[in-house]
């Protein structure tokens, strides 16, 4: 399937709009990485665990949202669109919403 955040896929002609297709994750951090966190946010560096869950919750939610476009019996997924928000109390999770346009060219 070939995914894209353009509306076309360059060298091919879109045959057919089958619909919005997307795809949501959410994630709740645990206890220990948001500790670890902390100590980064005070001594400054990346969150490789955090990084390492929103990865994690994109893959999840691309994947949800590739599986309904084959459902729909699309080829493609254009005008692909991925949003983070954290949710509940004290944000203590993660959610990942993605959309797009599944086609078949």
């Amino acid at each position: 399937m070939i995914l894209t955040t353009t509306p076309q896929v360059e060298g091919y002609t879109i045959r057919e709009y089958k619909g919005v297709v997307t795809g949501e994750t959410i994630i709740g951090a645990n206890f220990m990485k948001d500790i670890f966190a902390g100590i980064r946010d005070i001594v400054g560096g990346r969150s490789s665990s955090y990084e390492k869950v929103l990865r994690q919750a994109k893959d999840t939610s691309m994947q949800e949202m590739m599986e309904r476009a084959q459902a729909m019996g699309a080829n493609a997924i254009v005008g692909i669109d991925i949003d983070y928000e954290t949710i509940g109390e004290s944000n203590s999770m993660l959610m990942v919403a993605t959309s797009g346009t599944a086609v078949v060219i």
